[in-house]
């Protein structure tokens, strides 16, 4: 028997691909975790233009006083968005970043009535949150560069 046939690992198709998906496996994941970091960042940093309808919509949801978890959000957003962009303490922002997620996917899914169709953006968001708390910075993150991870 051949290592091959020996191993669960399915085998590719096309094996002349192997190099090319081995070699891009560390940059793809790296794309994942800046893309989702910059796009919860942007969100955030629109929170926190316009804090007092912020702390509206946030009592709206009924969390309150408004004014505490206002900024808990828009930080979260905002500040959890760059740590995972840059790859910097980045399990306890993804942490925070998929608490914040699970809220959305409520309120979108439970509150507004919108179901599926209005929680698929933050469905998606979540999966990649979730995947980057288990999976860790990546290869290429501040995190690797100071040798330190949670």
């Amino acid at each position: 028997m051949t290592p091959s046939t020996l191993s669960n690992e399915p085998r590719l198709i096309v094996p002349a691909l192997a190099p090319a998906y081995n070699g891009l496996h560390d940059v793809a994941y790296t794309l994942l975790r800046v893309i989702a970091g910059v796009l919860l960042a942007t969100h955030g940093w629109t929170k926190i233009q316009d804090p007092m309808s912020l702390v509206g919509m946030v009592e709206g949801l009924g969390f309150y006083p408004g004014f505490i978890w206002a900024p808990l959000l828009a930080g979260t957003e905002f500040f959890g968005g760059i740590l995972l962009a840059i790859g910097l303490l980045t399990r306890p922002a993804a942490l925070a970043s998929s608490i914040v997620l699970l809220v959305t996917v409520y309120f979108h899914w439970i509150v507004k009535s919108q179901g599926l169709a209005g929680a698929e953006k933050s469905i998606l968001w979540l999966a990649m949150t979730f995947l980057i708390l288990v999976r860790g910075s990546g290869r290429y993150a501040v995190d690797r560069l100071i040798g330190r991870v949670f």
